[in-house]
């Protein structure tokens, strides 16, 4: 669906379901979800309040849901248990299944396993 800048101004939201603003113009008071977590909220479980439109030629327009940032909540903070979990699923993208040892990095999904041990005769070669 080809939008243009006009079109995406519906704070009605007769056309499109939901409240709907252009990019960078949602009223105050609305915030998308990474706006709401830079601010230390979260949603909430509360329901989508509108929604900002971006048009882009040939491909369909970018869309980012808005909520109320009064009805948000505060970000959970992390326990004790989800810090050693974060950390035991990190090293485990870090663990080269081939050599076992810690690469350093997270290993390329390309590969599946560490450089040394993809390419152990030095430079990869263009196929």
């Amino acid at each position: 669906m080809s939008l243009r800048f006009a079109n995406c101004h519906d704070p009605s939201g007769r056309v499109h379901g939901l409240p709907t603003f252009p990019w960078r113009l949602a009223p105050d008071g609305l915030a998308t979800r990474r706006q709401l977590r830079s601010l230390g909220l979260r949603p909430g479980g509360q329901e989508i309040a509108g929604q900002v439109l971006r048009p882009r030629f040939r491909r369909g327009s970018l869309t980012a849901f808005l909520y109320r940032v009064d009805r948000a909540l505060p970000v959970r903070p992390m326990t004790p248990a989800k810090t050693a979990a974060l950390a035991k699923a990190n090293a485990a993208r870090r663990t080269c299944p081939a050599c076992r040892r810690d690469a350093g990095y997270v290993i390329p999904a390309q590969l599946g396993m560490c450089v040394p041990c993809a390419y152990p005769d030095g430079e990869p070669r263009d196929s």
